[in-house]
């Protein structure tokens, strides 16, 4: 297929005039917008999707698993963000519920929380850490201890 006009690209770019032609566009009578205002407000709302990402988390989760059921939390909020600063402990305590949902438990126990700022040349950036124990209630115990017993003598 034979394509009109040259194939590639060579010299300067464009040849004549700049990239964006001056038009404007024509929202209404008393209404017009030119197009390279148009161009630099879209990238300047694109850049500023890219950077802030509405739809990443607002916190990091970082955990670590102890023996008896206890819990270490590291949670880091976003570096640029557009809400949610005070929400820490919420996010705190909706995982330490969906642990013990997952797990059996009947309840938790925080034994540490703190919260605090870490700067950086970036910019200053929330952080929180916390210790939980999840438990158990007597009767839960007792019957998980005689299922577990059952178990280990052959019976189901």
């Amino acid at each position: 297929m034979d394509y009109p006009g040259p194939t590639s690209l060579g010299g300067t770019l464009p040849a004549q005039g700049p990239i964006i032609p001056e038009t404007t566009l024509n929202v209404t009578n008393s209404l017009q917008i030119s197009l390279e205002k148009l161009v630099f407000w879209g990238a300047y709302a694109g850049a500023a999707y890219l950077i802030l990402d509405p739809l990443a988390p607002n916190w990091d989760i970082e955990q670590a698993a102890f023996p008896d059921g206890h819990y270490h939390f590291s949670l880091k909020m976003k570096r640029f963000y557009a809400g949610g600063a005070g929400e820490s402990r919420v996010v705190f305590h909706q995982r330490a519920k969906e642990l013990m949902r997952r797990g059996g438990y009947d309840g938790y126990q925080v034994l540490e929380y703190s919260e605090g700022m870490e700067s950086s040349v970036l910019g200053s950036q929330r952080v929180s850490q916390g210790v939980i124990r999840l438990t158990r209630s007597e009767a839960a115990a007792k019957a998980g201890n005689a299922a577990n017993d059952a178990k280990r003598n052959g019976r189901n």
